[in-house]
C-alpha cells in the first residue's frame, strides 16, 4: 500500500485546512486509515482514524469537534478537514493504514505534510 499525503501549509489560528491522502497499490476494504501528527520535539500523536468499509471514525480528544476525517471510495482518498486550528496543531501530519481498528501500530505510512498554525 502506498500513501501520498498533501494539503499542508501555513494558516492563521482559527483558520481551516484540508489534508488529503491518496491510497494506491494492494488496498483492501479491511483497512483502516488514520492521521498521525508529530510536533517539533514531541512524540507522534494519533489524531483520527476511519474504517474504509463502514466509515466508522475515531478521534483524539484534542481534536474532537474541530477535525473531521472522511473518505472518497471512488477516489481512494482519505481527507482530514481541520477547522478552528490552534497553534498547538502545528505538526507534520502523516497518513497511515492498518488492519486492526483499535491498534496504534500502523503498517503503512505516507510521507508527512507540514501544517503550521500561526498565532
Amino acid at each position: 500500500v502506498q500513501l501520498q499525503a498533501s494539503g499542508g501549509g501555513l494558516v492563521q489560528a482559527g483558520g481551516s485546512l484540508r489534508l488529503s491522502c491518496v491510497a494506491s497499490g494492494h488496498t483492501s476494504s479491511n483497512y483502516n486509515f488514520g492521521w498521525i501528527r508529530q510536533a517539533p520535539g514531541k512524540e507522534r500523536e494519533f489524531v483520527a482514524r476511519i474504517r474504509w468499509s463502514a466509515g466508522n471514525t475515531g478521534y483524539a480528544e484534542s481534536v474532537k469537534g474541530r477535525f473531521t476525517i472522511s473518505r472518497d471510495i471512488a477516489k481512494n482518498t482519505v481527507f482530514l478537514q481541520m477547522n478552528s486550528l490552534k497553534p498547538e496543531d502545528t505538526a507534520v501530519y502523516y497518513c497511515a493504514a492498518n488492519q486492526l481498528w483499535y491498534s496504534n501500530l500502523w503498517d503503512y505510512w505516507g510521507q508527512g505534510t507540514l501544517v503550521t498554525v500561526s498565532s
